[in-house]
């Protein structure tokens, strides 16, 4: 398929009939005015001002991509004010709706320590909270992939947003605990999920004494907590 050499202005569909279907016998591919005026000129001492004139004219293939990709990036407002995007994804859009609707409802005020991303690891690393915490980050340790502090009730809240994998999951809750093993705090273990359809591919899985957030449902949690109805033992 030619769809990338058109949209790099190097080909042209259908130039002389754009309202062609696409399952047209007619239908057709031809060079551009514009790339083949600089194909022209290569070999010649004139090639590399052609290829420059073309890039100002029809923009780089690389210069599109990442211009729509950043249009579909998803704008985060932190609780401090502050503003980032995450790079574009279900993932993430359930990380954008964790900051923008779970902590304000049941965290409000509290301060982001550490926010993720599927391009990024590291989008957000607020390495002297978390040491003040007693949480001390090397290489070989895994964050879940939001962790912030409410000051008021000292907790410590420890999110995963799950599309595809990664609840809260017993195993992971033992390897959070080894890496919080110095932190004084209340913890506060959250798995939150786009959608009830995708909560129920993994009802099993998900650890006792954790919470549930489903993005589609904000004002409520699924408490998979024994005989404590929200926080910390």
């Amino acid at each position: 398929m030619l769809h990338q050499f058109v949209q790099a202005g190097i080909a042209e569909y259908n130039p002389d009939n754009p309202n062609l279907p696409t399952n047209s016998p007619k239908a057709h591919y031809c060079i551009s005015n514009a790339a083949l005026r600089a194909i022209q000129l290569y070999g010649t001492p004139k090639w590399n001002q052609a290829c420059k004139r073309f890039k100002s004219e029809r923009g780089s293939l690389l210069e599109i991509y990442s211009k729509n990709r950043k249009i579909k990036m998803i704008p985060v407002q932190m609780p401090d004010g502050q503003k980032s995007r995450l790079s574009p994804g279900k993932h993430n859009e359930v990380q954008a709706a964790v900051i923008h609707q779970f902590i304000p409802r049941f965290a409000p005020g509290a301060k982001l320590l550490y926010l993720g991303d599927t391009a990024k690891k590291n989008l957000i690393v607020n390495e002297k909270g978390l040491a003040d915490l007693g949480l001390t980050i090397t290489e070989h340790d895994k964050l879940p992939d939001i962790v912030f502090w409410d000051s008021e009730k000292d907790w410590l809240f420890l999110v995963e947003a799950v599309t595809s994998h990664g609840p809260m999951t017993p195993k992971r809750i033992v390897e959070l605990e080894r890496m919080l093993s110095k932190c004084q705090l209340g913890k506060i273990y959250v798995s939150a999920f786009p959608d009830f359809s995708e909560f129920r591919k993994h009802l099993k899985a998900i650890a006792w004494e954790t919470e549930v957030w489903i993005a589609e449902i904000p004002d409520h949690l699924i408490h998979y907590n024994g005989d404590k109805f929200f926080g910390p033992h």
